[in-house]
């Protein structure tokens, strides 16, 4: 079974979900069917479909979330070390054409948000400077094209 590394904050967030999911949605959707079915004939019950699917959806994501929930890995941020760049560290890149920089936190692929800067440890990105140090210049092959980028500095939060 393969291990899912996520953080501490990405695990409560997964729970969280999970229980409003079984607490919340579950019981109002069985409720929408219920109700539903009060009104006839299913076949032509655009009420019921809605809910049926809904229903469909959230069961899928209450499997979904307690598989990845049983397989998560939680990494302790506080033993991480700032010297190569590795799952949970703060990275801040230079463009190596623009000189812009950019900071991204290496996070589970669940936790990703790229406009927040949490970039998945499955983006290319992520997998070219995984091992890096400051300093060291990586090239990745991007959705844009090839780009290269310097590690200007590695932070653990």
């Amino acid at each position: 079974m393969e291990k899912i590394p996520t953080t501490a904050e990405g695990y409560e967030r997964l729970v969280a979900e999970l229980k409003t999911l079984k607490t919340v949605e579950r019981p109002a959707v069985i409720r929408a069917i219920a109700e539903a079915r009060e009104h006839g004939d299913l076949s032509e019950n655009a009420e019921y479909a809605a809910a049926r699917e809904r229903q469909s959806f959230i069961e899928g994501r209450v499997l979904e979330l307690e598989d990845k929930i049983s397989r998560a890995e939680i990494i302790d941020l506080s033993k991480l070390s700032n010297d190569k760049v590795t799952f949970g560290t703060t990275v801040t890149l230079a463009d190596e054409d623009t000189d812009e920089e950019t900071t991204y936190t290496l996070v589970g692929a669940e936790e990703s948000d790229v406009s927040a800067g949490r970039l998945s440890i499955q983006a290319p990105l992520a997998r070219a400077i995984i091992g890096k140090s400051v300093g060291e210049s990586i090239e990745v092959t991007t959705p844009r094209g090839s780009k290269s980028y310097e590690v200007v500095k590695i932070e653990v939060r």
